[in-house]
C-alpha cells in the first residue's frame, strides 16, 4: 500500500510537472506572438492583394501593388502577380525574420515607421471589408462609380494625410535641380518639384529618419534644355547626371544603401525620363520612377512606378474656356475629334482613316488658325487620344476638363492613378486595330451610359487639377498617393545578416 502511495505520489508529481512545463510553453509562445505580432501582421496584410479595389471580395488588395498592369481587349484593366524583381522580393519578405540583432538608433525609428504602416494597412482593409466605421465624406469623394473601391481609397488617403512623411535631399543647384518647367507640355514636372520644395508643409519632413520616401528633386527636362547636344540623340549627359546624384547622396546619406533605393523616387514628365533613370541600374529596377511616360514595353513596372498625367498649361493655367465646361445637357454636335502632329505608329493610321472623311469624327493633322481647339473638345461626345511618340497624351486630361469622353487609343500605356481609379467609368478605350471601326463603336454606345461617362468626368475631375495653393484630392496629392501606396505595401528596415 505504501509502495502503490509512493508511486501514485510520482505519478501526481510527475503529471504536475509536465503541466507546468506546458504552461511555460503556452505562456511564452503566447508572448512571443504578442511580441512579434507586428511581423505577423504585416504578412497577413502584404497577402490582402487583388484586382483593385473591390468590395466583393474579403480578401481583396486595398493597395493593390505588386502587380503588373495589363490593358485587354475588352477594356478592362487586369492585375496579374510579377516576381520577376528579386531586388524587391528581398524588401517584400523582409518580416519573415523575427530573431533581431540588438536593434541601433536607426533600427528604432524603422520600427516605428513600419508600426505605423502595419496599422494603416489594417485600417484600410477593414475599411475594405466594411468592418470599420469611417465615413466616407460625400463633398471629398463624389461619384463612387470612378473608384475600384471608394471607401478604401478614402481610408488610404486619410491614412497619407495622417502618417506620409517625405525629405527632399537639398544636394545640387538649380535650375536642374530643385527647378523645373511650370508651364507648357511638362508642367507637372517642374510643379511638383515647386510644391515639394516650398509647400507641402503636412507631407515634408527636414528629419530624414521619419520620412518613409526620399525625393531627389531634380527635372530631366531640364538636363534636356542644358545638357543635350541637340539632333545628337545621345543620351549619355543625362543619365551621366544621374548617376552623379545618386552617387553624391548615397555617399553621405545612410538611406540609399540601406534600402537600395526601394524608398526613393525620381520624378518625370520629360519623354526621355526612363532614359536618364538608366544612369543608375537600381534607380531603374528598384526606386519608384514617377513618369509620364509610363510604357510598359519600355520598363515602366508597375509594381513599383507611377504613372503621372501629362498636363498642357500653356500659360501655367487651365485654358479658360475648359476652366467651366457648358451644363451637362448643352448638345454636343460632333461624335468625335482629334487634332495633332503627325508623329508616333498610331496617328498615321488615325488620320488615314478618318482625316476629311466623315463629318461626324472631325479629324485634322493641324487644326487651321481660324479654329478653336478647345471649341471642338467642348462641342464633341468623345474626344481620341491617340499616342505619339510615346504612349501619354495631355489629351487626356484635356478631355476629363472638357467633359469630353476620352477614347484611349495606345498599346502598353499604364494609365495615370489605375490602382484606385476605375478608367472604363469616365472614358473608352479603343484597340489601335479597330481605329476603322470607330463611328460604328461610338455609335453604339447607349445614351444612359454616354451620360455614366460624362457623370464620371465630372467626379474625377479634381483628381486632375493643378492647384496652386494645392488642394485636397487635387492632382498633387494623388501622385503622392500613388508614391504612398507603393511604399506601404513593402517593408523596409535591417535584416540578420
Amino acid at each position: 500500500m505504501k509502495a502503490y502511495n509512493n508511486s501514485h505520489s510520482f505519478v501526481s508529481h510527475c503529471f504536475v510537472c509536465v503541466f507546468l512545463i506546458l504552461l511555460v510553453f503556452v505562456i511564452s509562445d503566447r508572448l512571443f506572438s504578442s511580441v512579434f505580432s507586428f511581423s505577423a501582421d504585416y504578412q497577413n496584410n502584404l497577402k490582402f492583394e487583388v484586382r483593385g479595389y473591390s468590395s466583393e471580395n474579403s480578401s481583396v488588395n486595398a493597395v493593390q501593388l505588386q502587380t503588373k498592369v495589363i490593358t485587354s481587349s475588352s477594356d478592362q484593366i487586369q492585375f496579374l502577380h510579377d516576381d520577376s524583381s528579386p531586388v524587391l522580393n528581398r524588401f517584400r519578405n523582409a518580416t519573415v525574420t523575427v530573431t533581431r540583432k540588438k536593434i541601433s538608433k536607426l533600427d528604432r525609428d524603422e520600427e516605428q515607421l513600419e508600426q505605423g504602416l502595419a496599422r494603416a494597412r489594417a485600417s484600410i482593409r477593414m475599411a475594405v471589408t466594411g468592418t470599420n466605421n469611417s465615413v466616407v465624406n460625400q463633398s471629398d469623394v463624389v461619384n463612387d462609380m470612378i473608384y475600384r473601391n471608394r471607401a478604401a481609397f478614402f481610408q488610404s488617403y486619410m491614412e497619407m494625410e495622417r502618417r506620409f512623411k517625405v525629405y527632399v535631399y537639398s544636394e545640387g543647384e538649380p535650375p536642374i535641380v530643385h527647378d523645373g518647367p511650370c508651364k507648357h507640355i511638362y508642367s507637372i514636372e517642374g510643379r511638383f518639384i515647386q510644391e515639394m520644395e516650398h509647400g507641402a508643409r503636412r507631407y515634408k519632413t527636414r528629419d530624414a529618419k521619419r520620412a518613409h520616401v526620399y525625393f531627389m528633386p531634380f527635372s530631366v527636362t531640364w538636363m534636356v534644355k542644358y545638357l543635350y547636344k541637340p539632333l545628337s540623340y545621345d543620351h549619355t549627359p543625362l543619365k551621366q547626371f544621374v548617376a552623379d546624384y545618386v552617387r553624391v547622396v548615397s555617399t553621405k546619406y545612410p538611406f540609399w544603401n540601406r534600402t537600395h533605393g526601394a524608398d526613393h523616387f525620381m520624378l518625370a514628365c520629360h519623354d526621355w525620363g526612363p532614359h536618364a533613370s538608366r544612369g543608375n541600374q537600381i534607380l531603374y529596377n528598384t526606386s519608384i520612377r514617377v513618369l509620364c511616360n509610363a510604357n510598359t514595353s519600355e520598363g515602366f513596372n508597375p509594381q513599383k512606378d507611377v504613372s503621372l498625367p501629362e498636363i498642357h498649361l500653356l500659360s501655367g493655367n487651365v485654358p479658360t474656356k475648359l476652366q467651366s465646361p457648358p451644363p451637362s445637357n448643352t448638345t454636343r454636335p460632333y461624335l468625335a475629334f482629334f487634332a495633332g502632329g503627325l508623329h508616333g505608329p498610331i496617328r498615321p493610321f488615325l488620320l488615314d482613316q478618318w482625316k476629311d472623311r466623315d463629318s461626324d469624327i472631325r479629324v485634322f493633322e493641324y487644326l487651321p488658325k481660324n479654329l478653336d481647339y478647345h471649341s471642338f473638345m467642348l462641342q464633341s461626345k468623345f474626344c481620341l487620344c491617340p499616342s505619339g511618340h510615346e504612349v501619354a497624351s495631355p489629351r487626356i486630361v484635356e478631355s476629363i476638363y472638357a467633359e469630353c469622353v476620352p477614347v484611349i487609343l495606345s498599346d502598353h500605356y499604364v494609365l495615370p492613378f489605375s490602382d484606385v481609379l476605375q478608367w472604363d467609368a469616365f472614358s473608352i478605350q479603343v484597340n489601335v486595330s479597330e481605329i476603322p471601326r470607330l463611328k460604328e463603336i461610338l455609335r453604339s454606345v447607349p445614351d444612359e451610359k454616354y451620360e455614366r461617362l460624362k457623370e464620371g468626368l465630372r467626379g474625377v475631375r479634381k483628381h486632375f487639377v493643378l492647384n496652386q495653393p494645392v488642394k485636397r484630392f487635387d492632382v498633387f496629392h494623388m501622385i503622392l498617393h500613388s508614391i504612398w501606396l507603393r511604399r506601404i505595401n513593402f517593408r523596409l528596415g535591417s535584416q540578420d545578416s
